[in-house]
């Protein structure tokens, strides 16, 4: 299968469009259109600049699963808005984001743009299982660190990442990734279970912060060697490096499987999904300029649709 692969963090980059443009940016109607519109310009531009053949919006259908909090209670525990009984913990979103979601997925369909989530996964597993099984090279778009554990050259999986927005996007490979951490990609989840991550609610080990973490990973190499060195007195590992990792053991069994990105789901495949760039015709155009009449998403659309037109007419600017 020819061609190259994206994958979009979906919720990462409409919380991205949100904060970044006034939500006086509304609809007829008084609802902000800001989110809508900023994602659409995103997928525009970024379609346009890295010439992707299949696109997927991985979706949060669990954006903080069970099996993930059974493991760390903490995880993403600052961010529930309430807990429902009997059902699941609702995030922390905006009213005023929230009021556009369900206008994303509308507009999304019309401009056939897939979307994929799993129940009882975060998007971050979709990425992962896509990229795994992917037969092209892979795009991933996140402003989420998480997902550099899935960086890879040898498969031509990189990180378009946004934390510096969309018009300063860092493509992070394996020479970023030491160049910045001082680790391996497939280091990674390690590297975030030793230091922790407040905005995951994942405690890390007391008194290990990134620079240690990365130093013991590049003596030992990997968490389960560390951790055996721990009861190896042989071993080199300092007294006080040692009753610090002893002290966190129960954390350390349970944070991996929380950390690292499940790259097994059974997913549509791209044609399934309908994943394959297309330019948009017949009632669905229609449809796309009506709604960018009717809730005033003016140049947005009109900027997507003439990337979609695109396809197949030019070559990737960047696409490696």
């Amino acid at each position: 299968m020819a061609g190259r692969l994206m994958l979009l963090d979906t919720a990462s980059l409409y919380f991205r469009a949100f904060y970044g443009l006034p939500d006086s940016i509304r609809r007829s109607d008084g609802t902000p259109v800001n989110a809508v519109r900023g994602l659409l310009d995103m997928i525009a531009r970024l379609t346009t600049e890295f010439g992707p053949t299949y696109l997927v919006a991985c979706w949060d259908d669990d954006w903080r699963p069970q099996w993930r909090v059974d493991l760390i209670p903490s995880y993403k525990e600052h961010r529930v808005a309430q807990v429902v009984d009997g059902g699941s913990d609702l995030e922390v979103v905006p009213d005023a984001l929230e009021a556009q979601i369900p206008m994303i997925r509308r507009v999304l369909a019309l401009a056939g743009i897939a979307v994929v989530g799993i129940p009882g996964y975060e998007a971050d597993d979709v990425i992962g299982s896509y990229a795994a099984q992917a037969e092209t090279p892979v795009d991933i778009v996140t402003g989420d660190r998480d997902l550099f554990q899935l960086i890879d050259d040898r498969r031509g999986i990189r990180v378009l990442y946004t934390a510096g927005g969309m018009k300063n996007l860092k493509v992070m490979d394996d020479a970023a990734m030491v160049a910045k951490y001082r680790v391996l990609p497939e280091q990674y989840a390690d590297y975030a279970t030793l230091r922790g991550d407040s905005s995951d609610g994942l405690p890390g080990v007391a008194g290990i912060g990134e620079k240690t973490a990365a130093s013991l990973l590049a003596e030992f190499g990997s968490l389960e060697s560390l951790l055996a060195a721990v009861e190896d007195r042989g071993s080199g590992l300092s007294s006080a490096m040692r009753a610090k990792l002893a002290a966190a053991a129960d954390y350390l069994e349970a944070a991996p499987a929380v950390v690292r990105i499940v790259r097994g789901l059974e997913l549509p495949s791209l044609d399934e999904a309908g994943a394959r760039l297309r330019p948009v015709g017949g009632e669905n155009r229609t449809g796309l300029e009506q709604l960018a009449d009717d809730w005033n998403l003016g140049g947005s659309v009109r900027r997507l649709l003439e990337a979609l037109d695109a396809i197949g007419h030019q070559k990737p600017a960047t696409g490696g």
